[in-house]
Formats: C-alpha cells, structure tokens, sequence
C-alpha cells in the first residue's frame, strides 16, 4: 500500500510541477507581448525548453502499463568473450547505469560483484529501487556493443567488445499466494511419539495436500487441531511460494539461455568512439553523438525511443 500511495503521489507531484512550469511559461508570454527584449526572449526560450522536457517525462510515464512495470529491476552485466577489454567495457556499462540511476534519484545495491582479473568486472548484479525502474530499464536489455582505440592494446588497434545487459522484475515481495479451500485435502490424524497424554488420544494433527501442486505438508506439534491447521497453512504458503520463486527464476534462465551469443549480429546499441563517434541503437535508430554525454548516463533518449516503438507496436 505505500508503494502504491508512491506511486500516485508521483503522479500528481509530475501534474502539479507541469501545471507550474506552464503557468510560468504563460507569464513569460506575457512579458514577451508587453517588452520584447532580449533578456524576456532568452528566458521565455528557457521556459520552452523546460516544459518540453517535463512534457517528455510525463509521456514516458504513460507508457508504463504493464503490471510489472512499478516494480524495482534486477540488474545483470556480463562481459563477452575478449577477456580483459570486454571485462573493462562490461564496467563501463555499469558506472553508466549507476550515473543514469543518481539521474533518477534511483537506488542501487549491490547483489553480487565478481571483478576481472587484471581491469573490469567478470559479472555484477544490482537492485534497482524506484518509482518505474523495471518499466524504463527493461529497454536495456540486450548485447551492447563498443568500438574503440584499446587501452590494453599497446598498438593502439581499434578493438570491438560486447556485453550482455538482463533486466528483471523484481517481483518477489509481490507474488500473491492464493490458496482456495477446493484445492485442499485436509486429513485429521493422531499423533504420533511423545508429547504427553492428550497429543497422542486425540485427533489433533493435520496433513494438508494441495492438489494442484501436489504440495503435501503436516503438522502435529500442537494440541489444538486449528493451531496445527493453521501451522500446517503456514508451511504450505511458504513452499508455494519457494515454487514461484523457483518459477520466475526458471522462466529468467531460458530466456537468457535463449539470447544471441554475446557477439557479431546480435547487438541492439553500439557505442562508437574511432574512427568517429556515435552511438546508435538498431532496434529505434535513435543515435546520439555525444558518446561522452551517454556513458556518463544521458539515455533518455534511447529508453523513449524504446517505449515509443513498443507503444506504437500495440497500437498496430
């Protein structure tokens, strides 16, 4: 429920901040009527600008209709063949990431970290808690690709480097365990061994089945047959959902299993620093020349892109 209250306050935070930037801009209108002059018509542009971004902002967020979109990502980054340049590559994916998430105000822990061997990383996972961090990191997900003048080549060759970006949703917390009274056999027995006069004369113990799992569980601890039923649905609720984790993990490695090699043909960006620099992404063909500006986190443009692309897929 606060992750929902969040969520809408957000919300009308973005509508309250887009009204106060077009208030402004109407002031400014005015102004430019009255007084023409450079400094009213420099700010009067500012404002334009301003209220396009906050504009931009606002359309991304409607995108976001999936139910998995609100959830916090699950992050991974791993290198491509190549050793210790695609290593490096797979480590400057991550600081761009973590630029883009400080961007959001977004926060990033840590799962797993394993470092290269002489520079950059071997593989690193991330939690990545925000309003919508699923919903706009999911368009990250793919082979990126790097061109470049190698720091580790002492010949100074232009090297190529792939590394493979999985994204997640982060639904643990939100698996709802639903158990219905028709999916159950519930067996009533004695119990058994020791426990003194009154566990072992009456039939307090519980063994439950659930049906559609085959999932079969018992408890026979306590004296009273509702406190072990309702130990007994404890247990169950707990290995349903172990189940569903187990699930959601299965479906996450045949769909990695499923990617293209992390190599030639199967990149959805590449970012290219010699003999020019670009970077492009071939899913949308939004491009951007500013390579510094996008490694330092400025990707907006490519997740709108993305979004852009899919909503128009749906519409279609």
């Amino acid at each position: 429920m606060l992750r929902e209250k969040s969520l809408i306050v957000a919300r009308v935070d973005r509508l309250a901040e887009l009204r106060r930037v077009r208030d402004d801009l109407e002031e400014w209108l005015e102004l430019a009527r009255d007084d023409g002059g450079q400094e009213v018509l420099l700010a009067l542009s500012d404002q334009i600008v301003l209220l396009g971004e906050k504009l931009k902002k606002a359309e991304m967020a409607a995108f976001f209709t999936g139910p998995e979109d609100t959830a916090d990502a699950i992050f991974e980054i791993h290198p491509g063949a190549g050793g210790t340049e695609a290593q490096d590559w797979a480590e400057m994916l991550l600081r761009m990431y973590r630029r883009w998430c400080e961007r959001e105000n977004f926060e990033v822990k840590f799962l797993d970290f394993l470092p290269g061997d002489e520079a950059g990383v071997k593989s690193v996972t991330l939690q990545i808690c925000g309003p919508y961090a699923y919903g706009m990191l999911r368009s990250e997900k793919g082979i990126h690709r790097l061109i470049r003048i190698s720091p580790f080549d002492a010949s100074g060759r232009r090297h190529t480097s792939f590394a493979s970006v999985d994204v997640y949703p982060d639904v643990g917390v939100d698996i709802d365990i639903e158990i219905k009274d028709e999916d159950l056999r519930v067996d009533v027995f004695r119990a058994s061994g020791p426990g003194g006069q009154h566990v072992n004369k009456t039939s307090s113990a519980i063994r439950i089945t659930h049906l559609p799992s085959g999932i079969v569980v018992q408890c026979q601890n306590e004296k009273s047959q509702h406190r072990n039923r309702e130990s007994a649905l404890k247990v169950l609720r707990a290995r349903l959902y172990e189940q569903e984790l187990q699930k959601i993990e299965a479906e996450k490695k045949v769909d990695y299993e499923a990617k293209n090699a992390i190599g030639f043909g199967s990149q959805i960006r590449t970012y290219t620093m010699q003999p020019y620099r670009l970077v492009k992404d071939h899913r949308t063909g939004v491009e951007m020349g500013d390579v510094d500006a996008v490694l330092d986190g400025d990707l907006d443009k490519f997740i709108r892109g993305f979004l852009l692309r899919q909503s128009d897929a749906r519409q279609n």
